[in-house]
């Protein structure tokens, strides 16, 4: 499907056809993050067939970053003022800034899902959890994660380790469910959130030695 391009600069950069979904199953998506996790929103661009609704043609993260012209949907918001505003960005992509509420682990899905695995019968305790379709698993834990990752890799002795294992923080979004991302496919929860997950995701030192391990053994 094309985009639309429209006689302002915000309506080229949505896709065109999605007005009613923007306003229905889009805009109660948003209300649900904003009204019962206390997230924002970022609305976001798409991308189909390589191309970024952003219009930049150099574009280095296509489908898969915040709209430039248009407004977060702050924490609290209300399904009435979450369809009102989602109604200027029809078709706009669901995406959750990072470093604020939580920050977020990132690994490849295969290593993800055997980690998953290994802290349920651990007993451990485990926020959301996304899933991308290209393939990597996000765990959402406390903010503060991204500038402690270094040293707490360092004290568990996984520093000099090459672990296909990185930490979103303050800056970075990640695309929420069922927003498709960069033109690849729907995000997916492994793990939804629910009122615990949310308001308080673990720290990251809870996970992260699981994450760890499983990612070094995952290597080929």
């Amino acid at each position: 499907m094309g985009f639309t391009i429209g006689g302002t600069r915000g309506i080229s950069q949505i896709r065109s056809g999605s007005r009613r979904r923007g306003r229905t199953t889009e805009a109660t998506a948003v209300a649900e993050y904003t009204g019962l996790w206390g997230w924002p929103v970022v609305p976001g661009a798409r991308a189909a067939a390589g191309r970024c609704s952003c219009g930049d043609e150099g574009c280095t993260a296509p489908g898969a970053h915040p709209l430039d012209f248009a407004l977060e949907v702050p924490a609290g918001a209300t399904l009435d003022e979450a369809s009102k505003a989602w109604a200027e960005v029809p078709g706009a992509s669901l995406l959750l800034p990072v470093g604020r509420s939580f920050d977020v682990l990132d690994v490849a899905a295969f290593a993800g899902r055997r980690a998953l695995v290994r802290m349920e019968r651990m007993g451990l305790p485990i926020g959301p959890v996304s899933l991308t379709p290209d393939g990597r698993c996000q765990f959402f834990v406390a903010p503060g994660a991204a500038a402690e990752l270094p040293q707490l890799l360092y004290r568990m002795g996984w520093d000099d380790a090459d672990l296909d294992l990185h930490c979103l923080g303050p800056g970075d979004h990640v695309t929420a469910p069922p927003s498709d991302r960069a033109g690849l496919g729907p995000v997916q929860w492994l793990r939804a959130p629910s009122l615990d997950r949310a308001a308080a995701p673990p720290q990251a030192r809870l996970l992260l030695g699981t994450l760890a391990y499983v990612c070094h053994r995952s290597h080929p």
